[in-house]
This record gives structure tokens, sequence and C-alpha cells, in this order.
């Protein structure tokens, strides 16, 4: 428990630029790039890009509310390609270790252990039980407690996450989660609906 806390304070620097997230507004976001984990046809004409945390609960309830029906009539039909972009939320060291063991599951596996912590994050504030509720979810993908322990202390791999996020902060300007934008167009901050997607779906496949 100790070296979990202690290893994931490495992100502490990336975590206080991020301390207003979900209140500021950004400026323009970038485009899909062969670090980001991505669903559906790359050439597709529609690009959907979120910007997420698995510790922000307005993600999570997008992921459970509107997120199912936007995949069944988008991305699994080939008219949307969707780019899940990953940023960091307080707490900071719980969301880069929920990615971290997303990335370690494989990339067949990294949706299902994406959506696996946004349908635990409510239960694992709850009881407080960080540690053993991100165990659970790597578990559940086939890692073993020793795969889970050295992923999460892979200092390389949470180096580069931290690159990632700073990223989307200082060039893309993004300041909240979730942020949705679409053929490099920002939609909205926030939760949005099913029916604000499907307008932007519609105007940009024209």
């Amino acid at each position: 428990m100790q070296t979990f806390s202690r290893r994931l304070l490495l992100v502490a620097a990336v975590g206080a630029s991020l301390a207003l997230a979900g209140c500021n507004k950004g400026g323009g976001a970038g485009a899909p790039s062969a670090e980001d984990m991505s669903l559906g046809d790359p050439n597709a004409k529609v690009k959907l890009v979120e910007y997420a945390s698995v510790t922000c609960s307005h993600c999570a309830k997008f992921n459970e509310e509107v997120f199912p029906q936007f995949k069944a009539k988008y991305i699994d039909t080939g008219k949307v390609h969707y780019t899940l972009k990953e940023f960091l939320t307080p707490p900071e060291q719980v969301a880069a270790a929920g990615f971290l063991v997303a990335r370690c599951a494989g990339k067949d596996k990294y949706f299902t252990v994406v959506d696996a912590l946004f349908r635990s994050q409510q239960e694992m504030f709850q009881s407080g039980d960080l540690r053993g509720g991100l165990l659970r979810v790597a578990q559940s993908a086939g890692m073993t407690e020793a795969q889970f322990n050295a992923c999460i202390q892979d200092e390389a791999a949470l180096k580069a996450l931290n690159a990632r996020v700073e990223k989307a902060i200082r060039q893309d300007g993004v300041s909240a989660t979730p942020t949705f934008v679409v053929n490099g167009k920002k939609l909205a901050e926030g939760e949005v609906t099913l029916a604000q997607l499907d307008a932007a779906v519609a105007e940009a496949s024209k």
C-alpha cells in the first residue's frame, strides 16, 4: 500500500496543473495520435475524440448512459472513429494507476478495463479501498497481483502518460473532463447527450 502511494506521487506535478480540471475553459484540441487508444474505422469520415479521466464522475456517467448507444449506432457501424485521450483528475494517482492498468492489460482489453474502472469508480471512492478496487479490475482482465504491482510501478509508462496529459493541457488547451472534439472542432466540455452527438455527427458527415 505504501509503495502504491509513493510510486504514484510521481504524478503530483502534473496533478497540480489539473487542480481546476472540470472548471476552467480550454482552447482548441488536437487530432488522434499513435499513442492514443481508438475504436472503429480509422478511415471513417467522422472522428470523435474524448478527453476523459477514469476518476471523473461525469465521464463515468457518459460511459454508462450515453456511450453504449453511441458505440452501437456509430462506432460499430463504421461511421465514426472514436479516440480516448487520457487525462488525470483528482485523485490523480488513482487515475494514473487506472490508465496504466488498462494499457498493461493489452490493447484488446484496454476499453474493457476502462469501462470496468468507470463502473467501479463510485464503490472505490465510497469504500476508500482504492488499491483494492484497482487490483480487482486488473484481476478481472487476467492480471496477477504481481503483474498489477509491476504495472503501476512502471516509471517509464507513467512518464509517457504524464507526457500525454501535459500535451493535452499545453498543446490542445484542454482543462476539463469530459471534453469532446468532432473532426478537430470542440463540441462540448462536460456531459453530452446522444441527441447532441447525433447532431454533431450529422453535421460532420456532410
